[in-house]
């Protein structure tokens, strides 16, 4: 029997393995995501900027996260906005408001109301809701984002989610798991928001978007634009670093 050459059996190996391989569902292209953004805890320092067609201004903002339970985020500037503070604890939202002394907690209902008079909401901020385990994932094909190969995904939220949004649509990177848009629909399917990333940087050892603009579909000349100025990722953080008593004391 003629022996088959090795440069034949490595070829037929490749071929098999090309054939084999799974690509990834949508819930897991959706997982991978936003473990890229967030790692195992992450703290950022960023500008936000408010733009409406006769008026700007801008807030500096820290956060800390640690996995998809815990966030905190404090204003540190301008002054009549420093120090005001939200946070996230499991499925529990509160604000700090420095000027009346009161740790609020937040309702369910306030999560689609305006962050800090930006395009962003409650829940787009402290993400009370989870893109993982809030929705079903349906994967609808490719596309490209900025040379940049994406698959595009559907959410629609569980019927027994607490979310604000009737759908999501989310472009991700298929090269480095990048969120590069965003969609958001009502429960009517009418466009809301559209969340555009780019600006792609090498951040606290990770490849990310450092700039993000949320635009309103029906606002002209409106727009919110977060720019991340320095990011760390994977630093040790206890969870009682999360905790009513400590938004007064943080800074």
């Amino acid at each position: 029997m003629k022996k088959l050459r090795p440069i034949f059996l490595v070829a037929v190996l490749i071929l098999t393995l090309s054939f084999t391989g799974e690509e990834p569902t949508a819930k897991e292209i959706v997982t991978k995501a936003e473990n890229n953004v967030h790692g195992l805890s992450s703290q950022i320092v960023m500008t936000v900027q408010i733009v409406r067609p006769t008026w700007t201004r801008s807030m500096t903002v820290k956060t800390w996260t640690k996995g998809e339970d815990y966030s905190i985020s404090i204003v540190t500037a301008p002054a009549k906005d420093a120090g005001t503070v939200f946070l996230k604890r499991i499925k529990e939202i509160w604000n700090w408001v420095p000027s009346i002394e009161r740790v609020v907690k937040l309702p369910p209902s306030m999560m689609a109301q305006s962050w800090m008079g930006t395009d962003f909401t409650n829940d787009d901020l402290v993400k009370a809701s989870s893109r993982i385990d809030d929705y079903t994932h349906k994967l609808l094909g490719d596309t490209t984002i900025a040379n940049r190969k994406c698959w595009k995904i559907e959410m629609t939220p569980l019927p027994n989610a607490a979310v604000i949004w009737g759908k999501v649509n989310i472009w991700i990177d298929q090269k480095d798991y990048l969120e590069l848009r965003l969609e958001f629909y009502d429960e009517d399917n009418k466009l809301v928001n559209i969340l555009q990333s780019s600006d792609i940087k090498t951040m606290g050892g990770r490849t990310m978007p450092s700039k993000m603009e949320m635009i309103p579909a029906e606002k002209k000349g409106q727009e919110t634009i977060i720019t991340y100025n320095s990011a760390a990722f994977d630093q040790k953080i206890e969870d009682d670093f999360f905790t009513t008593q400590n938004m007064k004391k943080i800074k």
